[in-house]
C-alpha cells in the first residue's frame, strides 16, 4: 500500500463518525427506533452497536499492534443488543463514543511503519469463540472497517406501516 492510499485509508475511517451522523439525520426522529422486521434492528439500536462495535475494534488494533500473541475476544452483537437493552440506550453518548475512540484511533495509524501497515496478510492471534478467521485476524480489517452500518438504515417510514409495531422508545432524557 502506498503513502498516498495509506493516507484516504486514514481521512476515509477518520470522517466515519460525520457519515454516521449525516445519515442518522436523514431518518426522521420518530422513525429511528422503528424494525422493519422482529428479527431486524431499529437505527437507534444500529448506532449504539457501532459504539459497541468501534470500541472492541479500538481496543483489537491495539493489541494487535503491541501484543506478541493478542488474544481477540469475539461477542455477540445480537446477545449485546437484548442483554444491554440498545433501544433504550441514549444516542448521544453512544455517537460520542464512536467519534471519541476513531480521534484516539487516528493518530496511532498516522504513526504506523511500513512494517507494521498490513499489507494483505493476516496478523497471528488467539481467538475467542465467535471470532471468525480462528487463529489470525486481518490488521487491514480493523482499520478499513467504516462507520459502514448508515447503509443499513435504508428507508424508514415516519411512522410504522400498520402491519408492524415500532420499538419502544428510548427512556426520555433527564
Amino acid at each position: 500500500m502506498t503513502p498516498t492510499q495509506r493516507h484516504r485509508l486514514i481521512r476515509q475511517y477518520a470522517s466515519g463518525p460525520d457519515r454516521l451522523e449525516a445519515a442518522l439525520a436523514r431518518v426522521p426522529p420518530e422513525a429511528r427506533t422503528w424494525r422493519p422486521a422482529p428479527d431486524s434492528w431499529s437505527v437507534h439500536e444500529v448506532v449504539v452497536h457501532c459504539a459497541d462495535s468501534e470500541t472492541n475494534a479500538h481496543m483489537r488494533l491495539r493489541y494487535l499492534l503491541a501484543e506478541p500473541d493478542p488474544l481477540i475476544v469475539g461477542y455477540d452483537q445480537d446477545r449485546w443488543a437484548v442483554a444491554l437493552d440498545y433501544q433504550a440506550h441514549p444516542l448521544e453518548p453512544a455517537l460520542a463514543a464512536v467519534r471519541a475512540v476513531r480521534a484516539n484511533t487516528v493518530p496511532l495509524l498516522e504513526r504506523l511503519t511500513e512494517a507494521q501497515w498490513p499489507s494483505g496478510t493476516s496478523r497471528p492471534g488467539q481467538h475467542g469463540a465467535r471470532t471468525a478467521g480462528a487463529g489470525e485476524h486481518d490488521l487491514g480489517r480493523a482499520i478499513k472497517r467504516p462507520a459502514s452500518h448508515p447503509g443499513t438504515f435504508g428507508t424508514f417510514p415516519p411512522t410504522a406501516p400498520p402491519d408492524r409495531t415500532p420499538a419502544s422508545p428510548p427512556p426520555p432524557r433527564s
